[in-house]
């Protein structure tokens, strides 16, 4: 068969057209470059803008402490989805408020004597656990100790929200707003056995050490193991005990008088026909119902009137506060730090960004503060319910290696800090938590998903041929060799070997010691404590005193230093937008924008799914040891 001779260009044609496409190029660059320009001048201006807002407070003014958002050891999002989420208004909860900037806020109103009183207003505020909220409680506690008035008011409170309300030295309740309902901790999460392998044909192997080791129980069981209920009642139940107990004090009553309230809420609340707020009242958890105007009005006659403010009282609010708070200078000459590492999420392989604990990134930050020679003594604060066992393990190496170069290190246990959480702490030459901390699960398991039976459900059937044993047998769409099954048994022992050991040389106990506290079973901080898991009692505060003093730095010379991962050049340009008035403004009428921030599913459902997900995606090797621990409760 013949073929057809090429096609001879036309010069001409050609010619014309190069210069066209340069042309073309020429003009997209130069466009391009001009929008990077007039973007990154935009920005900048947004920048300063945000930035220069600085309001002096004049005497006598109330501080209007109602930050929004989800309360988080630190706000690791890009600077762009921290702009969209922060000043959004339809759902503060997908804010952030940094516990450090409550805290720093709380701390320096109490010192601040152009600040009379506080309105604390807590309906927007998210708390994500006790302990977190309990370093919130001592601030405001140190905030009253100081003889500073503290007035709370609010629509509605969760029982989280009213744990820090229940500070101020009165607290009011709208009359006609949500309420207030304790209703007590719950830990409650969906089996899928019976939707997995019955209906979908998708099983699961699991392979673990401990008999309280749950973490893995919702793929293979359709309820939970009388162990798992038997540990997450014992050590729930002290928590729920300290948050009676803490509600008490704080109120002037008697834990038998709250617990009576609230073991008796229904029939107390059918008595007041409903009226959720006439009960708080009647169980004297609030002073009085008041309306918001009502508040504002006492604010007025009790402190100074001025009519161009909200609310018609002097006051100065919380961002702006902290923004004033940003300008002053740190103590010391900056070459005594206590570097603080902040560890919050689950631990991952890798470099993570916020919102996860990376092997790599994590273990860089470390390295970093043990080659700076200005940080003299490092707190790792753990906020964690741990991941995999190798980024766990790297970690604490970067521990280890920082006392090994002479340099203290203090772990400061926040909300969570169990499984692989507690991992990367036992190293440390002291461990704060606080008594609500939710650590140990000290267990390994693994979970090996297989697709055979659902794949021959459509009629999909895998056969080949192999070299081995054991070639091809990870693969999921066969059904598993015992010889695998074999192999990953000896993994998860091998694994739970190493955690446990290497806990007992840390902690100076024997192996056996450990293993009859370990077994995957999760405790209070008070219960780790009397275990000899934890050292001591103590929020952040307490765990940097202690790290200083170990360093034998000087109070007035201490400089504390957050070591986190280093913004891009885009991040930094943007960071001081997220208190921009301007750009505050913008978002505000913004729906497209606002709409980038949008979340999706119910948490616990979602993170199972993504694990699920995961199984089947991974892209490391399957023989894959977790230290993890679903341990987290509803209804703070």
């Amino acid at each position: 068969m013949n073929q057809p001779a090429p096609r001879r260009s036309n010069p001409i044609f050609s010619f014309f057209k190069g210069v066209w496409d340069v042309a073309n190029f020429t003009r997209r660059l130069v466009l391009n470059i001009a929008f990077f320009v007039l973007l990154f001048l935009f920005v900048g201006f947004l920048s300063m803008s945000g930035r220069a807002a600085i309001t002096p407070v004049l005497d006598r003014t109330t501080l209007v402490l109602a930050p929004e958002g989800k309360v988080m050891e630190e706000d690791g999002r890009d600077a762009l989805t921290k702009l969209i989420a922060q000043n959004s208004e339809e759902d503060p909860s997908r804010k952030v408020v940094r516990l450090r900037d409550l805290v720093k806020v709380i701390d320096a109103a109490a010192k601040d004597s152009s600040i009379e009183r506080v309105l604390l207003d807590v309906d927007k505020l998210y708390p994500s656990g006790m302990a977190s909220t309990h370093e919130i409680v001592a601030a405001l506690q140190r905030l009253k100790a100081s003889g500073k008035q503290v007035i709370a008011f609010s629509e509605g409170m969760t029982q989280g929200q009213y744990l820090i309300a229940a500070q101020a030295s009165q607290v009011y309740l709208d009359p006609d707003g949500h309420g207030l309902l304790l209703e007590g901790l719950s830990s409650y999460r969906p089996y899928m056995r019976e939707g997995l392998q019955d209906k979908l044909g998708i099983d699961f192997k699991l392979f673990k050490v401990g008999e309280y080791k749950s973490a893995a129980e919702p793929y293979v069981r359709d309820n939970a193991s009388p162990e798992a209920k038997e540990a997450d009642l014992f050590w729930m139940n002290d928590l729920w005990q300290r948050y009676i107990g803490d509600i008490a004090s704080a109120r002037k009553l008697t834990p038998e008088g709250v617990k009576a309230g609230i073991d008796g809420i229904a029939q107390g609340v059918a008595s007041t026909q409903g009226d959720l707020a006439k009960y708080a009242l009647e169980q004297k958890l609030v002073d009085g119902l008041k309306t918001r105007a009502e508040v504002e009005d006492m604010l007025a006659k009790a402190g100074v009137a001025d009519k161009d403010a909200d609310g018609g009282f002097r006051q100065v609010a919380y961002d702006q506060y902290l923004r004033n708070l940003r300008t002053q200078l740190p103590k010391g000459d900056g070459t005594q730090q206590v570097a603080i590492v902040v560890a919050e999420g689950e631990i991952v392989p890798g470099k993570q960004g916020g919102g996860r604990v990376g092997g790599d990134s994590t273990s860089e930050l470390l390295r970093e503060a043990r080659l700076d020679d200005m940080v003299k003594a490092v707190v790792l604060r753990v906020d964690s319910p741990g991941g995999e066992v190798f980024a766990s393990e790297q970690i604490r190496r970067e521990v280890q290696a920082l006392k090994d170069a002479g340099k203290p290190v203090v772990v400061s246990m926040g909300d969570v800090a169990a499984s692989g959480g507690y991992w990367i702490s036992m190293n440390a030459e002291r461990i704060y938590a606080d008594p609500s901390t939710i650590t140990g699960s000290i267990g390994i398991f693994g979970l090996i998903p297989n697709a055979s039976r659902a794949l021959g459900k459509i009629g999909v059937h895998s056969d080949g041929v192999a070299t081995a044993p054991l070639a091809g047998a990870m693969d999921i769409t066969r059904p598993m060799d015992p010889g695998v099954a074999t192999i990953l048994q000896s993994v998860i022992e091998k694994g739970y070997r190493d955690f446990t050991g290497k806990v007992a040389q840390a902690r100076k106990q024997s192996v056996e010691q450990i293993d009859s506290i370990a077994r995957g079973r999760v405790w209070s901080g008070a219960q780790a404590k009397e275990r000899g898991l934890v050292d001591e009692f103590g929020g952040l505060q307490a765990a940097v005193d202690f790290a200083a003093g170990r360093a034998k730095i000087a109070k007035d010379q201490v400089r504390v230093r957050y070591i986190e991962r280093r913004a891009g050049a885009l991040d930094q340009l943007l960071s001081g937008n997220v208190e921009s008035r301007i750009a505050t403004s913008m978002l505000a009428r913004s729906t497209w924008l606002r709409g980038l921030a949008e979340g999706s599913a119910d948490a616990r459902v979602e993170r199972q799914l993504s694990d699920l997900r995961e199984q089947f995606t991974r892209a490391r090797s399957p023989v894959q040891a977790m230290a993890h621990c679903y341990c987290g409760f509803d209804s703070l």
